[in-house]
């Protein structure tokens, strides 16, 4: 089995990159995903962020106000580290257990955002990074997900740098360019990554 880290920053294209990966046979495992499952209604993960952020954090169906929720902590350092504590672990004990799952030879690969900022690379047996220019994600951000550019700058601004994120690359994408030139580059990284895994 190959674990690998992916991340890329915000308006990178790494979502596409997971999709295409998943399509030629990866084992895909979205933190994203399963972050928002570990705290569905009904799940020890919700009743515990209501413990700590109290009732006023649900709607009216009993669902989590991620809205309202990102307005609290997203502002207040000590009360995000409160929720990270609350989620992250259940977001790993659920990536170990669908990891475990995986045959001998797997490639599985791990969607994780925030890989670099939480100093996540040494997890995996090697990290891809997805890349492209602030420019390229400035534009993507505003043109295809309708930010304005302050909101898409502050987004941005919130992640490791460029920089930072190609400091713990094994295997860098370049998705700078039009979608039709990322799939034959993600398709080289596929064959390489099954070549590892076979190498194991």
């Amino acid at each position: 089995m190959l674990t690998v880290g992916l991340t890329g920053g915000i308006g990178a294209g790494k979502s596409e990159v997971s999709r295409l990966l998943a399509s030629y046979g990866a084992l895909l495992i979205d933190a994203d995903r399963i972050a928002r499952e570990v705290v569905e209604p009904g799940t020890p993960g919700l009743a515990a962020v209501v413990d700590a952020f109290g009732p006023d954090i649900l709607t009216p169906e009993g669902t989590l106000d991620r809205p309202r929720l990102g307005a609290i902590v997203f502002s207040d350092p000590d009360r995000l580290a409160t929720l990270n504590g609350i989620v992250h672990p259940l977001v790993r004990a659920r990536s170990a257990e669908l990891q475990s799952a995986a045959g001998p030879d797997a490639v599985v690969v791990h969607d994780v955002p925030l890989l670099t900022e939480n100093g996540l690379a040494p997890l995996h047996d090697l990290v891809v990074v997805v890349d492209a220019s602030p420019g390229t994600q400035l534009d993507r951000l505003v043109r295809l997900r309708g930010m304005t550019e302050s909101e898409a700058r502050a987004r941005m601004a919130a992640q490791a740098t460029r920089e930072q994120r190609l400091a713990i690359a094994d295997l860098v994408i370049d998705n700078d360019g039009p979608l039709e030139a990322l799939e034959p580059q993600v398709r080289t990284v596929w064959a390489e990554l099954t070549r590892r895994a076979a190498a194991r």
